[in-house]
């Protein structure tokens, strides 16, 4: 979908398949998503600190909500989404209030600020949208995405890939993978956080044994495609994107199960003042609109109750992601402390 098709059919887009499922069959919606039809308009002003991410389709969405509301004006601050949480802590420090909502590519960030009391509580109808396990009393996850390993399918098969990410580093397998990127540090405090510091040092320090290193986890697809590795760690997103640009593309997605491997992280909103027009500004990112632009063209996942994953992506109710609370990956320095430890930053 074209950026101005968005913006002119925000209130009519109607791209709603079937209501699977999106983590196990336990999870079957049983709330409707909302439409903007059903919002009241936003008016005044509202600061937003965005952080940076998903190629402007971010943008798209809040160009489509400011569109729609002309009497809305919206300050947006961008930057890198760990960046702007450690400047709103440290705003708060001062007694100086800039960000109202904060919208960020990775729940880590989220936790940072709850963790420093910042967060304030949403209304239980707003979270109880969402589906279970992803239900905060004061942040809501806005769509989700999973880790995954991105194979090369003219090198070996999904049965060739171990399920679990631990056994990984002693296959025979070529791996790539992107240490300094944010979604990677977030699944290694998730793996820290289930499996132990001294577990997740040694697969750390086995892995660098056999990988080669890329600055992103774009790169790391793309080197699984072109047959540079067999196998590459990366959040889904970036293989779908590819297969939906270029459909012969040699790459798919394997899973491996109940652990860091598949994790389920998420973007995430904040209110960061009692202000009703901020809790509504975030009603409109949990719309059935909005849900739908974000699966449909970042093939992220809806995580409001009855819309459909991103196309490509299989079941979910067939993979089994680790149970983790996602705030506590805010935990981020002894993860860095470990990684350079086992030399890998």
């Amino acid at each position: 979908m074209q950026r101005r098709t968005f913006i002119q059919n925000l209130a009519a887009y109607s791209a709603i398949g079937a209501c699977p499922a999106l983590l196990s069959p336990s999870l079957a919606a049983s709330v409707s998503s909302v439409s903007v039809e059903q919002l009241p308009k936003l008016e005044g002003e509202l600061t937003l600190y965005l952080g940076r991410g998903e190629g402007g389709l971010y943008e798209n969405v809040l160009n489509a909500i400011k569109k729609r509301n002309p009497n809305f004006d919206l300050k947006i601050r961008r930057g890198p989404t760990a960046a702007l949480a450690n400047t709103i802590v440290a705003e708060a420090k001062a007694n100086v209030r800039r960000a109202e909502v904060f919208w960020a590519v990775d729940s880590g960030a989220i936790g940072l600020l709850t963790e420093a009391g910042l967060a304030q509580p949403l209304p239980a109808d707003l979270t109880g949208q969402l589906q279970p396990e992803f239900q905060f009393s004061n942040w809501a996850p806005v769509t989700g995405r999973i880790r995954t390993l991105a194979y090369n399918t003219e090198r070996l098969s999904a049965a060739q890939i171990p399920d679990s990410i631990m056994a990984l580093p002693e296959s025979d397998l070529s791996i790539a993978w992107a240490p300094a990127y944010a979604s990677f540090q977030s699944f290694v405090t998730a793996m820290r956080i289930l499996s132990g510091e001294q577990k997740t040092i040694k697969w750390l320090q086995d892995m660098k044994k056999r990988s080669k290193r890329y600055a992103g986890e774009l790169g790391v697809v793309l080197a699984a495609e072109r047959g540079e590795v067999d196998v590459g760690l990366a959040n889904h997103y970036y293989t779908l994107r590819l297969k939906s640009g270029k459909p012969d593309a040699t790459v798919d997605l394997a899973f491996t199960k109940n652990d860091a491997g598949c994790l389920v992280n998420a973007s995430g909103i904040v209110a960061l003042t009692k202000n009703d027009t901020a809790i509504n500004f975030i009603r409109y990112l949990l719309t059935t609109e909005v849900q739908s632009y974000l699966a449909s063209e970042a093939y992220e996942i809806p995580l409001i109750g009855n819309l459909s994953p991103p196309k490509g992506l299989p079941s979910l109710g067939t993979i089994s992601p680790p149970k983790v609370d996602l705030t506590r990956l805010a935990n981020l320095r002894p993860t860095l402390d470990m990684m350079r430890k086992a030399g890998v930053l």
